[in-house]
This record gives structure tokens, C-alpha cells and sequence, in this order.
């Protein structure tokens, strides 16, 4: 009897170990568990740790909740300006409702890119070229938006979205290129007309001063003088200044007889 008992003991531990193991599931940190008995969702979700389901009645889908780095291909697209360009981004997203993500579409993953795509195409067209190469953040912004709004419904949260680069066709960059070059030339002469314009106003003034103090216009003429002087390969002609010719003059000249001379 007792015999008995221990082997229908033994036989029952087998059996609840065997049933253990068939409904032993491990759900990792960064998953989630959706259970679905006899094809219904249960409602409440499995989490991290081990997971009992009933064998035979309940199917496990393990959702994965961690941020999901999507690069969106390379989209062709003709923008408001009439710019043919290819542009291609990173989107990413992660799920906050596992269950949504599991029963609401087919896969999340697969949706979410697509919707990138028709959303970066649409982008595009409505945005100029300019806006494409030096306004992204905005456009980021638009992007996020676009996709986020039905991504809600599938239980997935947009958090970025990133365009990565603007390709342009050969000849619109050889276009962009002499503009650039025509603007910097533009500036540089604006640059130098100004500087004229100043140096102009500034030898006004020196030659007003000049013309008030006649012995300034000499003593910058020493000057000149000097700094020609410096250089050896060259023959220097100096006039002679007509004021030093009128003092030359002045010193001949007698003086005037005093109170006391006849």
C-alpha cells in the first residue's frame, strides 16, 4: 500500500514537473508578454520574470519594448521649387501598449516604416529646397508628427526623427556653387566700395587740416621723402619747397635802420 502510494506520488511529481515545463516561460527585462487563450487576449500582460501559461490553451508573444533604430531608404521626391532631390532619415520609436502593438496591426515594425517613407515623400513636396538643407529641425518636428499620429493606434511612440542627408543632382550643385561664389564676390566688393567710401572721407579731413596748416602739407612730404628714400632702386627727384625759397628771400633782405641811424 505504501509502495503504492509512493509511486503515485513519484508519477504525480513527473507529471507536475512535465506540466511546469510546458508552461514555464521567461519574459527578459526588456520584453513584455501577451497572452492569447484560445485566441483571445487576456488583459492583463506578463511581466519581466517567469510567466505560467496553460499549455495547449494560451500562446506567449513576446514584445520587445526598447527603442527601435529604423533608417528610412533614400525617398526621391521633387520639392516646392522644382528640385528633384533624394532624401533619406532615421526614425526612432518604441511600443508603450503591447497588446496594441500585438493585435491592432500586423507588424508594427513593418507599418511604421512604410508610413516613414510616404510621410518623408510627402515632406518633400511640400517644402523648398532651402528649407531641405538649412531648416531640418522644422522639418524633423513635421515628420514626427506625421508618423506619430497613426502610430498611436498601434500601440507604438514615435520618439525622433532625423533627416540624414539631402542629395542633390550634379548640376544643381555646380548651380549652388556659383551662386555661393557670385555672393561672396558680391560681399567683397560691397566690403571694398565701403572702404573706399571711409579712406575717402578720412583723406577729406586730412587735406581740410593740410589746407588750414600749410607746414603739415611739408612735413608729410619729408615723409614720403623717407619712405621712398628707403628703397635704393629707385632715382628721387625733391623739389624745393617754395616757402623755404620765400624765408631765403625774407633773410636777404636789410633790415629796417633803427631810431638812432639816419
Amino acid at each position: 500500500m505504501v509502495e503504492d502510494l509512493l509511486i503515485a506520488a513519484a508519477a504525480a511529481g513527473a507529471a507536475g514537473l512535465v506540466y511546469l515545463t510546458a508552461a514555464a516561460r521567461i519574459v527578459k527585462q526588456y520584453e513584455r508578454g501577451v497572452v492569447f487563450r484560445l485566441g483571445r487576449l487576456r488583459e492583463n500582460v506578463r511581466q519581466p520574470g517567469l510567466a505560467l501559461v496553460v499549455p495547449g490553451m494560451d500562446r506567449l508573444r513576446h514584445v520587445n519594448m526598447q527603442i527601435v533604430t529604423m533608417p528610412v531608404p533614400a525617398q526621391e521626391g521633387i520639392t516646392r521649387d522644382n528640385v528633384t532631390v533624394r532624401v533619406d532619415a532615421v526614425v526612432y520609436f518604441k511600443v508603450v501598449d503591447p497588446s496594441a502593438a500585438v493585435v491592432n496591426v500586423e507588424d508594427y515594425r513593418f507599418a511604421v516604416s512604410q508610413m516613414a517613407q510616404t510621410s518623408l515623400r510627402s515632406i518633400i513636396g511640400k517644402s523648398d529646397l532651402d528649407d531641405l538643407l538649412s531648416d531640418r529641425e522644422k522639418l524633423n518636428q513635421g515628420l514626427e508628427l506625421m508618423i506619430d499620429s497613426p502610430a498611436i493606434g498601434w500601440g507604438v511612440q514615435i520618439d525622433r526623427v532625423e533627416i540624414k542627408d539631402v542629395s542633390l543632382p550634379e548640376s544643381m550643385k555646380r548651380s549652388m556653387a556659383r551662386q555661393a561664389e557670385a555672393d561672396r564676390e558680391r560681399r567683397a566688393r560691397i566690403i571694398n566700395a565701403d572702404a573706399e567710401l571711409q579712406a575717402s572721407k578720412k583723406l577729406a579731413e586730412a587735406a581740410q587740416q593740410m589746407e588750414d596748416t600749410p607746414s603739415a602739407l611739408q612735413l608729410r612730404l619729408l615723409q614720403t621723402v623717407v619712405a621712398v628714400a628707403a628703397e635704393k632702386n629707385s632715382t628721387l627727384v625733391l623739389p624745393f619747397p617754395v616757402e623755404l625759397l620765400r624765408f631765403l628771400e625774407r633773410a636777404q633782405q636789410p633790415a629796417p635802420p633803427g631810431p638812432g641811424e639816419g
